[in-house]
């Protein structure tokens, strides 16, 4: 089982347990945090974007041309930003820092 930590809009940290496999989007979810996921995971929105720690964000795999579509209509958008639902937890993620947006576009396509 891995760690990582969510940074809320207020400033907030929470660290969490995260399993591996699962997605960030899941884990924030089981852990009560707020992000939506509107389209629950299957990359047709955007209300699940993240925004991960510059020192974390070249561990991560590179994200697929779809991805980076959906993140262009992603409320907030900066150079780390990430969906929740496209990126899963690994042990090289171990320690991983995300902030969760002040808000989301909601738009569903």
């Amino acid at each position: 089982m891995s760690k990582m930590t969510f940074i809320k809009p207020d400033g907030t940290r929470v660290e969490v347990d995260a399993p591996l496999g699962k997605t960030i989007l899941d884990i924030a979810q089981q852990n009560g945090l707020e992000l939506e996921g509107a389209c629950e995971g299957s990359l047709a929105c955007s209300t699940c974007h993240i925004i991960v720690d510059e020192e974390d964000f070249e561990r991560l795999p590179d994200a697929s041309d779809d991805e980076e579509d959906m993140l262009d209509l992603a409320y907030g958008l900066t150079p780390t930003s990430r969906l929740g639902c496209q990126v899963v937890m690994t042990e090289e993620l171990e320690d991983l820092i995300v902030s969760l947006p002040s808000g989301f576009n909601n738009q569903l396509f």
